[in-house]
């Protein structure tokens, strides 16, 4: 007998093949290039989790004189003489500026588990659980509230293991072996940074502790991944030993404050019971005379993360102040305009609309809106040569504004919880699916105006570029019928309020 799971899955499946094609994450291939700068203040910026760089302690280094020191540069030299092609292969894939490459590590995870958990045979519903990620069904399923989470945090813990790396570095100042040594080869472009701690290795550590906290079952994966990593680093001539260890040091320090900060900002609470989840759907029921029906099949009981909006914020103090105002009333003038506006767009869908609607999908076994905004970025880093401390910072802005704009998005939709054109236009269809969880406001437009604002801030001649893609995001929802237009628009000016609350902050960083 075929069963609803299996019916379930072959569903996905067929989705996951038309999607993987073109949202799974793919190698960003570049030229080696010289940092525009080493921000040799970098470790005076006013880091995220913490308040002061000395609450991170790293004892001095041995001097460059000592018996331990030289005994590193000659075992580091006889690395270099014995380095294998496998070896060689790692350096080239980590290249010079490594936040690159964990990001897309992290991308290739998010798309890799964003499916949807199936029915069980009875119609009951049970849900990935961090306690037993082995399931069924295996945890984490990384939808897009999950995807901007998991991009803030490992962003931000980069970011400031990074700050920390900085002053250390600058203030021990311990030359790199390759500038020391001239027998010494250097793997990449040379700059003046000096080694002690490595900032690769401070990467490797808290990239590793925050991705397997968030994909467990990835554990031995992400353990490869430091290792190879790490070793890579040991022959590239940027680093000894000793570097490496200290930079592990400031990486365990900092993910710990960023897994401790994780676990008590609501997240665990975000997907509710069927109990909770219909107590919040009743109540907008009250304030408005209408509610959200979930129309997908098969359909869960539960629409996704109803609580993801009282998540804790990393820029916004509270969520209501940046909810938007109630979406028209149901047969209301507005409301009815918008009604023959989705039937217009339904009768005369062009060849332009329908690949706006697709390139901008971003559904099951893709990296998510989030993901995608993650990916520009990456191509505008290297394009302007950002050494990784700038690299990191540009990821933790973008992905704290898209893991807010996420927040307050969620707030509105089960605040509202506003029925989607499906549910109220008779007949009317979708080209784009059916998401479970309320219309008003857009995710994908919150969510990619917050990105663009913040990737106009730090680039700003791709201002209009960037402002430009994130409409053709909000429209994309309202051409593929999953949106009202008001959707759109409204969730184009929440996500551009909730940026300004990330950019001031970045402008009193101390980097600019």
């Amino acid at each position: 007998m075929i069963t609803k799971p299996f019916l379930f899955f072959l569903f996905c499946g067929i989705i996951l093949c038309v999607s993987c094609e073109k949202d799974l994450p793919t190698y960003l291939e570049y030229e080696e290039y010289s940092f525009t700068g080493l921000d040799e203040n970098g470790g005076t910026w006013k880091p995220v989790l913490f308040d002061q760089v000395s609450s991170i302690t790293l004892e001095a280094p041995k001097e460059i004189t000592s018996q331990s020191y030289k005994a590193e540069v000659t075992a580091l030299k006889s690395a270099i003489g014995q380095m294998t092609d496998s070896q060689r292969e790692s350096l080239a894939y980590w290249g010079n500026n490594p936040v690159v490459r964990w990001n897309e590590i992290a991308l290739e995870l998010i798309a890799k588990y964003n499916i949807i958990p199936g029915p069980n045979d009875d119609d009951s519903y049970t849900l990935p659980s961090p306690a037993t990620p082995d399931g069924p069904p295996g945890f984490p399923f990384a939808h897009p509230p999950y995807a901007g989470r998991a991009l803030a945090y490992l962003s931000v813990a980069q970011f400031d293991g990074l700050i920390a790396a900085w002053h250390y570095k600058y203030r021990y100042n311990r030359k790199a072996p390759y500038q020391q040594d001239t027998s010494i080869s250097f793997a990449y472009e040379p700059n003046t940074l000096p080694s002690y701690p490595s900032d690769g290795a401070v990467l490797a550590r808290v990239s590793r502790k925050i991705l397997t906290a968030l994909f467990p079952l990835e554990a031995t994966y992400l353990q490869e991944l430091e290792q190879n990593h790490l070793e890579s680093l040991g022959v590239s001539g940027a680093n000894v030993a000793s570097d490496l260890a200290a930079g592990s040091t400031i990486g365990d320090a900092v993910a710990q404050l960023a897994l401790t900060r994780a676990a008590s900002d609501g997240m665990k609470n975000a997907q509710t019971p069927k109990a909770v989840s219909d107590s919040i759907k009743q109540a907008a029921f009250n304030r408005f005379g209408w509610q959200w029906e979930n129309l997908e099949l098969p359909t869960r009981p539960v629409g996704l993360t109803p609580l993801f909006g009282k998540v804790k914020m990393w820029n916004v103090t509270n969520v209501e102040d940046v909810r938007p105002v109630a979406p028209p009333a149901i047969d209301s003038e507005s409301y009815l305009k918008d009604v023959q506006l989705l039937k217009d767009h339904a009768s005369n869908m062009t060849e332009e609309k329908r690949r706006i609607a697709n390139f901008w999908q971003d559904g099951l076994g893709t990296y998510t809106p989030p993901g995608h905004w993650n990916r520009f970025a990456n191509e505008f880093i290297v394009e302007h040569k950002m050494n990784p401390l700038r690299a990191a910072r540009t990821l933790a802005y973008l992905n704290m504004a898209v893991m807010d704009a996420g927040i307050s998005c969620w707030d509105a939709k089960y605040y509202y919880h506003y029925p989607r054109p499906i549910q109220t236009i008779p007949g009317f269809k979708t080209i784009a699916g059916t998401p479970n969880f309320p219309s008003y406001t857009s995710g994908h437009s919150v969510f990619s105006a917050a990105a663009s604002e913040v990737l106009a801030y730090i680039f700003p001649e791709k201002a209009e570029l960037v402002r430009n893609w994130a409409e053709e995001a909000a429209i994309s929802r309202v051409y593929g019928g999953i949106h009202w237009s008001f959707d759109a628009t409204v969730g184009t000016r929440q996500g551009i309020e909730i940026a300004n609350y990330t950019i001031h902050k970045a402008q009193a960083d101390g980097s600019d």
